[in-house]
Order: C-alpha cells, then structure tokens, then sequence
C-alpha cells in the first residue's frame, strides 16, 4: 500500500476533515476522498463514519490509525539514519498559552536550523494532549502541570511558571499590599474554559478556604481574557508569560498575592519508546538549555 495514503488518512484523523486535510496537504478534496476510499476497499471496513457534521474513526479506522502512525514513524526514522536527511514533520502538541506566548522564539530557531523540516503545532487540552502523545500522534507535547503530569510518559520539567493574579489599573484591590483569600469574598473573575488546569487549582483553593467564585465571564481565549481584564471586566488567574508584556507596559496590573497551591510546571512529554529523530532531539535541548 502507498504511503501516501497513510499520510492522508493520518491528517484527516488529525484534522477531523476531508476539506482541511486536503488544505494541509495540497490535494484536490477529490483526491483525498479517493484515496480513503481505497483504503477502505482495501480493509474491507468504513474508515470514518460521520455524525452531523463531525467526522470520526470508527472503531477500526481506530486500530488501523495506531498502526499507520507507527508504520510512518518507522519510515521517518529508516530515511534519516540511511540518507542522514533532517527533513520530515515534527508534530507537537501544547497548551494555547504555551503556543501562543512560549514556543515561538525556540520554533524560529529550530526551522532556521532545519529548513526542509515540516513543523506541526497543535493547541490541545491537556487531556487530549496526554492521549495522543502516549497514542502516538503527537512527537512531543508541552503543558503546564504539577510534575510529573503523567507517569506512563517520560516528563521532563523545564521550569517551574509562576501563576498571577491580574486586575484593572483602578481596581480596588490594587490598592492592597498583600490580599488573603478571604478578599476574594466580593470580586468577579474572569475564567478560562472548565478543564484548564490552573482554573482548577484556583477553584480548588477557593472552595477549601470557604470563599466562593463570582464567575463574570468564562472565555477560551488568552487574548480576550486580557481585553476584558483591561477593561474593568473582573480580575483573572494566568501564566504570567501570558501577561507579561501587558504587566511591563503598565497596562495590567499584578495583585500582591501568592500560594504555596498554586503552582506550574512547564514539562516535555515524550512517549518512553519514541524514536529521537535529529530534529526533535535539537528542539528538547533548546527548551531544557534555553
């Protein structure tokens, strides 16, 4: 069976589209529908199955995508050790914030370093990011977490990443020199989407000291948290390499607050038998040594 039609299927089961697989790859969406049609003719078994609008494996396009990203990881690293090419796809998989506000300098770097190298990054929840680097699917993720995240994978802390308490120039507790939890009683907070692990370390807090959470506005996105923050919306808990700009340039500002719970660390997560390729080895090292 070609390979190319692995790596079709692949990227459809990454992207969950027939039409954005085809964007990702340069194909005609005709092609791609024929090329899974095969495939499927060739097993014997419907590949995806659709539900409304959502595209998903069944079950044994499930099974077969286990062996397909084993059979392109195979290929990847026989090309490299017998042409010595450091072409090919890294695939990483990380938090928005990390996306967003961290990797960018170190993937700059590493395409510089590696220019014929196809460099895939995927913002993912934690859960899910979890998943697919132990499935496979992933070369290489990056959370925030308490370390270790995950004992079945190989996690390697980089830093531990401050978490801070943001508010609005004028907002009264900025007018504080230390605040204790029970100064929450009374102000509204700007959240993330539920699932995200620092919301649940704050929430956590809250409710083991008695305070409870005014949730103003529950948003998925950093950037916009930051707006409404800005905006006399409420105060916020984030990343401080989310902020940091915005704090520097004295338009947010940072409350004197701090706990011993509340707590980062930014981790490589690497499945315990992944194949190293040379690019993937100079992209850990620039994080751990950067």
């Amino acid at each position: 069976m070609d390979l190319t039609y692995f790596r079709t299927f692949r990227e459809v089961a990454r992207r969950k589209s027939f039409t954005r697989a085809a964007e990702e790859l340069g194909y005609a969406q005709s092609s791609i529908t024929m090329q899974i049609q095969k495939l499927e003719r060739e097993y014997g078994v419907p590949l995806f199955e659709r539900y409304g609008r959502q595209l998903r494996l069944t079950a044994p396009g499930e099974s077969l995508l286990k062996l397909v990203l084993q059979m392109l990881d195979l290929y990847d690293q026989s090309k490299e050790m017998i042409t010595s090419e450091v072409s090919g796809t890294l695939t990483i998989g990380t938090i928005n914030s990390l996306a967003a506000y961290y990797l960018p300098p170190y993937l700059h770097v590493l395409k510089q370093q590696f220019p014929g190298l196809n460099i895939q990054l995927f913002p993912d929840s934690e859960t899910s990011l979890i998943t697919k680097v132990r499935d496979g699917d992933y070369d290489i993720g990056l959370i925030l977490d308490r370390y270790p995240a995950d004992t079945t994978l190989t996690c390697t802390k980089v830093r531990e990443e401050p978490l801070v308490l943001v508010a609005p120039l004028e907002h009264p507790l900025t007018k504080r020199t230390q605040i204790q939890l029970s100064d929450f009683q009374q102000a509204e907070f700007i959240v993330t989407e539920e699932g995200c692990i620092y919301r649940g370390m704050f929430e956590k807090l809250l409710k083991d000291h008695a305070v409870p959470l005014q949730i103003g506005f529950e948003l998925g996105n950093l950037e916009t948290i930051k707006h409404c923050v800005m905006n006399g919306l409420g105060i916020a808990l984030l990343p401080q390499i989310a902020v940091q700009n915005e704090l520097e340039q004295g338009k947010l500002a940072h409350l004197p607050f701090s706990h011993s719970d509340l707590k980062l660390d930014l981790q490589l997560l690497l499945h315990p038998k992944k194949w190293m390729s040379q690019p993937l080895q100079t992209f850990i090292q620039q994080l751990t040594q950067g």
